[in-house]
């Protein structure tokens, strides 16, 4: 029975070839990795290894519902990631409806080359960007002293400040980038269906609506339900760069945390407990997207 795939598999050979670095790369760094997970069950001694250290159950998933410091930091992470969800999720949508609306194709290109750059910094090249501009001494207080006598604000120290350029720095970075997947979709808009609403006196923004918004409907919720999977990651380089002690109640999220607790304090068990505890949440919540979506007759991630 297994000569028959066996042998496809032979005439396809160098197919697999390709196909085997990826494979190894999946396998070695991240299905290998997941069987340290079971030190969120023990009370991990590095010195006794994984087989001598001794087990605790789900004591450190315990801690994490008792340990007021973990709420606060994981009511910091839903906030953030929601208001990214709100803020940011919808900008390369808005940003593909407008190059999509953009007839010279010279200058499309030129503009879609500008907003995929940001994307290929890293977040220590933006951050420091942020910080030379908002800094006490940066650009924006120099221009509001010189131009309004306006005395030193210290933007990066201000709380309430935090949140909103968070998610201002991923709109800049990866909103051009985000395009591209939704531009996509945009190509196989059959053009037949804007030229006969022209004939029927549609303008354009009821072509938007009524054409171009749903050709790329079950893109948008594709990619909303990979996103609540990561409802609970932030991002650690980020906001672990932009953290200060003015900011740090309200800036410190689990990435951040699991840094502290599992690097800086060496509670290893206590930090992958906690890592855990986000790949649960975010699995629960990619399933119950995925449910709903079908249920309103979308077709889902699978």
């Amino acid at each position: 029975m297994l000569k028959y795939p066996l042998t496809q598999i032979w005439k396809s050979r160098y197919a697999y070839l390709f196909i085997i670095p990826g494979m190894l790369y999946f396998l070695i760094y991240k299905y290998v990795p997941l069987l340290g997970s079971v030190i969120a069950f023990q009370k991990f001694n590095p010195f006794e290894g994984f087989i001598y250290s001794p087990w605790v159950g789900f004591e450190h998933f315990a801690r994490i519902f008792e340990n007021s410091d973990v709420l606060q930091v994981l009511y910091n992470t839903v906030i953030l990631s929601f208001l990214q969800i709100a803020f940011a999720f919808p900008v390369p949508i808005l940003l593909a409806l407008m190059l999509n609306e953009v007839k010279h194709q010279t200058f499309k290109r030129f503009i879609q080359s500008i907003v995929y750059l940001p994307h290929f910094l890293s977040w220590v090249v933006v951050v420091g960007i942020v910080t030379m501009f908002l800094r006490s001494d940066g650009l924006i207080n120099q221009m509001l002293f010189s131009w309004f006598g306006i005395e030193s604000i210290p933007f990066l120290q201000m709380p309430e400040l935090f949140k909103p350029l968070l998610v201002l720095e991923v709109i800049w970075k990866e909103s051009g980038w985000g395009t591209i997947v939704f531009l996509a979709a945009l190509t196989s808009v059959n053009l037949e269906l804007y030229e006969a609403a022209i004939v029927d006196g549609a303008n354009r923004f009821r072509r938007i609506w009524h054409i171009t918004l749903p050709a790329i409907r079950s893109t948008v919720i594709i990619l909303l339900i990979l996103r609540l999977g990561t409802v609970l990651d932030n991002g650690f380089e980020q906001v672990f760069l932009m953290l200060n002690p003015y900011v740090d109640h309200i800036g410190n999220v689990l990435d951040t945390y699991v840094y502290y607790k599992g690097i800086e304090q060496a509670d290893f068990s206590f930090a992958t407990a906690v890592g855990l505890f986000k790949s649960v949440v975010g699995l629960v919540l990619v399933l119950a997207a995925n449910k709903l979506a079908k249920r309103f007759g979308e077709e889902g991630i699978y």
